[in-house]
């Protein structure tokens, strides 16, 4: 009777815990973006073909604004969109400005510190791009880091943090619109930029004869893209099956084809 009475109370007590467990558990981001009907991601707005904002509709588009429409679609949600700027990108995010930043964003420890990265969706790696008939002159990072050689860079994001790595004796110089950066090299003001080797593919195709990616297929270093999310697991679970799915379904590549080839 006594060990009845005994298993019975253990028994009511783990009911009684788990209840109280569950009623504690505090709810997940992936649960508040739903229910609050949109999911917020952070974008540039200056890094195309990933994200371009056009300043007198204020509106998005690219690769990624095409991608955000799908995540949302795919959560139930609307996207609002949440302007920001590569040297205030972690600023923002650390004041929970937005669930999700996109937009051509590169995994870097220091972003993985502070949140979660999606599964990778482009590997890729730095690159010159600069006058196609100065291609020749720039294959090697030796070649580049000469006195008298003028790096472009924008401003906060891993370009110019490679660039001040790995240059020490030519110029580097900080332009302030990653827009219109790429017309610098064309007009002769700057003689080559180290950026993504998809941006270099993109640019090249925007200004055919006069600007050339320098061996985009063999950048200097190696990085991914990804999507950078605040710390929560189920959301980053959510994404990371979202992101599957699309790969395996042909969305991603529609997508991917619009922007890229």
């Amino acid at each position: 009777m006594i060990v009845r009475k005994l298993v019975g109370l253990a028994a009511a007590l783990l009911v009684s815990f788990a209840a109280h467990a569950q009623q504690a558990a505090p709810a997940s981001r992936l649960d508040d973006i739903m229910k609050r009907g949109t999911l917020r991601v952070g974008m540039t707005g200056d890094y195309k073909p990933f994200t371009y904002l056009d300043k007198a509709t204020q509106t998005f588009a690219g690769f990624d604004v095409d991608m955000a429409e799908a995540l949302g679609k795919a959560l139930g949600v609307k996207v609002e969109y949440v302007p920001t700027a590569w040297p205030k990108l972690m600023k923002d995010f650390e004041a929970d400005q937005f669930d999700i930043a996109m937009g051509g964003v590169s995994i870097t420890f220091d972003r993985q510190k502070k949140g979660l990265f999606s599964t990778p969706i482009m590997r890729e790696g730095k690159t010159p791009i600069a006058r196609c008939a100065d291609v020749g002159k720039y294959q090697t990072l030796a070649d580049i880091d000469k006195k008298g050689t003028r790096v472009i860079v924008n401003p906060g994001g891993t370009n110019e943090r490679f660039a001040r790595a790995n240059i020490k004796d030519a110029e580097i110089n900080v332009f302030p619109d990653n827009t219109v950066i790429f017309d610098e090299i064309a007009k002769g003001n700057a003689d080559l930029m180290m950026t993504d080797a998809s941006e270099t593919r993109f640019q090249q195709k925007q200004h055919p004869g006069v600007l050339c990616a320098v061996h985009p297929d063999k950048p200097f270093d190696f990085s991914e893209k990804a999507y950078w999310l605040q710390r929560d697991v189920a959301l980053k679970a959510f994404v990371d099956q979202w992101l599957h799915v699309s790969m395996e379904d042909g969305s991603f590549k529609k997508i991917y084809s619009a922007w890229f080839d």
